[in-house]
C-alpha cells in the first residue's frame, strides 16, 4: 500500500513512536496506526502531498516584495506604520500605570494536567487532559464505577477532568469515557459545554457538560463523520457549531442547534492543500464574520469559506515568513469589534492578527537532529472584511511559538507562554518564553508592545491560560512529556495553578474601578434592541463622561494547544450616560445579529478610564 510510505513525521507528531521506555504502557501500537493511517481522504491529495514533499503554500518567501521597514533574518521583512489607527476617547488612566502585573500561585495540584481550559457561564472552570497519558494526581470518587475505555482491558479510576471553583480553589472530579485528547470545545447557547473529537476512539465523540452541581459528561460515540483529532469548533450564528480540520481529516461537518450531529462531512481541498510534510495546518484559527462567512488559516494560507454552501468565497494573500498552525503553533485572535449603532451586521470591521509560529521545517529539525529553530517573532494583523486586504507586520518584542493569546476586558490583548525555540511537540522546543507581552491594538505602531512582569514557571507544550471574570488570568497546565513525569526530565509535568493581574489591576487604580449593579442590570440581551447597565464608581469628584467609559461583552473561549477557540470582544456603543444619586445609568445598544455575537453567554465589563469592573454574566438570543 502506498499509505505504507508515508514517513512517521507525516502522521504522528507526537513522537509515540520513539519512546521505548513508555511504549508498552500505551495503546498507540499496532492496531492504532493502521487506523490512522487509514483516516478518510476522499480524493488522496493530502496523502500525495505529504509523500511528494508539499510544503503547504510556505515556499517563495525570498521573492515577496513587500516593502522593508524593519526585518529580521528570521522571518523577513516587517511594516511599520499608522495603517491601524490611533485609539481615541477619554484619558485611560491604565495607561499610565507602571505596575507591570502580578504572579500569585493559587493551587499547588490542579488534580489533571490542564491541557484543556474552558470557563463555564456559573463561574467555574473545567479543566481536563488525555486519558491515556498515565495516572492522574486525582481518583475518581469513592463509589464511582471505574469506566473501561475502549480498547483498555483494565478499568480506570483515575480523573481525567476536573471542575475548579475559581472563588474556593475546590475541585471536583469528573469521569470521561471516550479520549479528548487534543480535541476541540466550546460552549453551547444554552451555556452547555460541547465537546468534539479527541483521540482514537474518542476521535469521532461529542461530548456535552452541564453546569448543575453534580452534572459529569454525557459521551455519544462514533457519530462524527469524520475523525476529529487537532480540529477547531466554531460557533455559528444560531448556535450551531462547525468542526473543521483534524489529522488527516481534510474537511468540516456541523454540530447543529439542539447538539443534532448529521454525520455528514464536506470536503475541503483548502485544508488538503495547506498540509506539509509535518502538517502545520492544524487546529485551524477559525472566525465567524459579520456576513455570515468564516475566516479560516491553516499554516500560511488563509480564505473566507461560505461553510454552509462550500463555496470560497475568496483567497487572501498569504502570509509569508512560516507556518502558524499546528505544530508550528502561533496565535491569533479575532481583534475586539467596535458597534457604532450599526444596524447592518455586514458594515462591521472584522480584522484579525496572527503572532508567532515557526518555520516549516522547525519540527523536522529537532526530529532529526535536535536543532531548535528560533521562533518567529512577528505579528501581522489583516482587515478581513476589506477586499483589498494586505497583511501589515510588526514585530514583538521577543519569539515566541505555542503561546497563547488573550483578549482583555479593555480591548487590549495578552501574549504569554510558550517557548522561543523548537515547535509543537513532547521535547520539542526549548527556552521558555516566561514574559507576558501586552499588545494595545488601537496604539499607534512602534508602542504596541509592552513587557509585563515574567513568570518563573515554564508553561510550554500543553499549557493554557484564560481570562476570569475579576479580570486576572488563569494559567495552568504544561507537559513536555508522553505520561505525567515529575522527576528525571528538564520540564516536568506542571499541576500548579497561577492567577496573574494585568496592569489595569494595579493598586494604586482600583479607586477607579466601576462595580456593575448586577440587580439593576440586563441578565438578558436581545439583538439591535437597548441594553442597560447601571454601575458604580469613585471618580473622585471628576465628572464621568461617555468618552470614559466603555462596555464590552466578552466571549469565553475554549483554549488548548496555544489556541482560543471562539474568542471575541464586543465594544458596545453607548447612547445615553447618566446619573441618579452615585448610580450611573448607562444606555448602549446590544449587537444587530448572531454573526456579530453568536448566541449564548458573555462577560459583560464596564471599562473606566482604562480599569475595567468585574464582569457579569449575561445572555443573548
Amino acid at each position: 500500500m502506498a499509505i505504507a510510505l508515508l514517513p512517521v513525521r507525516a502522521l504522528c507528531l507526537l513522537p509515540l513512536l520513539f519512546l521505548s521506555a513508555h511504549s508498552q504502557a500505551l495503546p498507540f501500537r499496532g492496531g492504532f496506526l493502521g487506523r490512522l493511517y487509514a483516516a478518510e481522504n476522499p480524493d488522496g491529495v493530502g496523502l500525495r502531498n505529504a509523500i511528494e514533499g508539499n510544503d503547504g503554500g510556505v515556499a517563495g518567501d525570498e521573492g515577496d516584495q513587500t516593502e522593508v521597514i524593519d526585518t529580521d533574518p528570521a522571518f523577513g521583512p516587517l511594516i511599520f506604520g499608522s495603517e491601524f489607527g490611533n485609539g481615541g476617547g477619554g484619558l485611560k488612566a491604565a495607561e499610565e500605570s507602571e505596575f507591570e502585573g502580578k504572579w500569585e500561585l493559587v493551587l499547588e495540584d490542579s488534580g489533571v494536567s490542564a491541557m484543556h481550559m474552558q470557563l463555564l457561564p456559573n463561574n467555574k472552570v473545567l479543566i481536563f487532559d488525555s486519558t491515556v497519558l498515565g495516572p492522574s494526581k486525582m481518583l475518581l470518587p469513592k463509589g464511582t464505577p471505574c469506566p473501561v475505555r475502549p480498547n483498555a482491558k483494565e478499568p480506570d479510576c483515575w480523573a481525567h477532568a476536573n471542575i475548579y471553583d475559581i472563588e474556593t480553589g475546590a475541585l471536583r472530579p469528573l469521569t470521561i469515557i471516550t479520549d479528548p485528547w487534543c480535541s476541540s470545545g466550546g460552549l453551547g447557547a444554552d451555556g452547555n459545554f460541547v465537546s468534539t473529537g479527541g483521540f482514537d476512539a474518542g476521535s469521532k465523540s461529542v461530548r456535552f457538560l452541564g453546569l448543575c452541581d453534580n452534572c459529569d459528561w454525557q459521551d455519544t460515540p462514533n457519530v462524527l463523520g469524520d475523525g476529529r483529532w487537532y480540529s477547531t469548533q466554531t460557533k455559528l450564528e444560531d448556535g450551531a457549531f462547525v468542526v473543521m480540520g483534524g489529522r488527516r481529516s481534510y474537511s468540516y461537518e456541523f454540530v447543529t442547534v439542539g447538539n443534532q450531529i448529521s454525520s455528514k462531512t464536506t470536503y475541503s481541498r483548502f485544508l488538503d492543500e495547506t498540509t506539509d510534510l509535518d502538517e502545520n495546518n492544524l487546529y485551524p484559527f477559525v472566525n465567524l464574520l459579520p456576513d455570515g462567512t468564516l475566516f479560516v488559516f491553516a499554516n500560511s494560507r488563509s480564505i473566507i469559506l461560505d461553510a454552509r454552501n462550500n463555496k470560497v468565497v475568496r483567497e487572501l494573500p498569504r502570509l509569508i515568513g512560516g507556518s502558524r498552525s499546528y505544530p508550528a503553533s502561533g496565535m491569533s485572535a479575532l481583534l475586539p469589534m467596535k458597534l457604532k449603532n450599526h444596524v447592518d451586521s455586514r458594515r462591521v470591521k472584522a480584522e484579525v492578527i496572527v503572532c508567532g509560529g515557526a518555520k516549516p521545517k522547525a519540527y523536522r529539525a529537532v526530529e532529526k537532529n535536535q536543532t531548535f529553530m528560533p521562533a518567529l517573532r512577528d505579528c501581522a494583523r489583516l482587515v478581513v472584511t476589506d477586499p483589498n486586504a494586505q497583511w501589515k507586520k510588526e514585530a514583538m518584542p521577543s519569539r515566541r511559538v505555542m503561546g497563547d493569546m488573550l483578549i482583555l476586558p479593555t480591548g487590549d490583548l495578552l501574549i504569554l507562554n510558550g517557548a522561543a525555540k523548537g515547535t509543537s511537540a513532547w521535547n520539542f522546543a526549548e527556552d521558555p518564553n516566561l514574559v507576558p507581552v501586552l499588545y494595545s491594538p488601537e496604539k499607534p505602531a512602534g508602542k504596541r508592545f509592552r513587557e509585563l512582569k515574567a513568570a518563573t514557571i515554564p508553561r510550554m507544550y500543553h499549557a493554557v491560560s484564560m481570562v476570569l471574570p475579576d479580570g486576572r488570568i488563569l494559567v495552568g497546565g504544561s507537559n513536555t512529556n508522553p505520561t505525567y513525569t515529575f522527576t528525571g526530565v528538564k520540564f516536568p509535568t506542571e499541576m500548579r495553578l497561577e492567577k496573574f493581574s494585568p496592569h489595569y489591576l494595579d493598586p494604586a487604580l482600583q479607586h477607579l474601578r466601576p462595580e456593575i449593579v448586577a440587580e439593576l442590570t440586563d441578565k438578558k440581551m436581545r439583538y439591535n434592541r437597548s441594553f442597560y447597565v447601571k454601575f458604580r464608581v469613585n471618580s473622585n469628584g471628576r465628572k464621568v463622561s461617555k468618552k470614559d467609559v466603555m462596555v464590552t461583552m466578552y466571549a469565553p473561549p475554549f483554549t488548548t494547544h496555544g489556541y482560543s477557540m471562539n474568542q471575541r470582544l464586543l465594544q458596545l456603543s453607548n447612547t445615553v450616560l447618566r446619573k441618579e444619586g452615585d448610580v450611573y445609568h448607562l444606555d448602549t445598544k446590544a449587537p444587530p445579529s448572531g454573526t456579530i455575537a453568536p448566541p449564548g453567554d458573555y462577560l459583560v465589563f464596564v471599562v473606566h478610564r482604562g480599569v475595567p469592573s468585574v464582569g457579569m454574566w449575561a445572555r443573548i438570543q
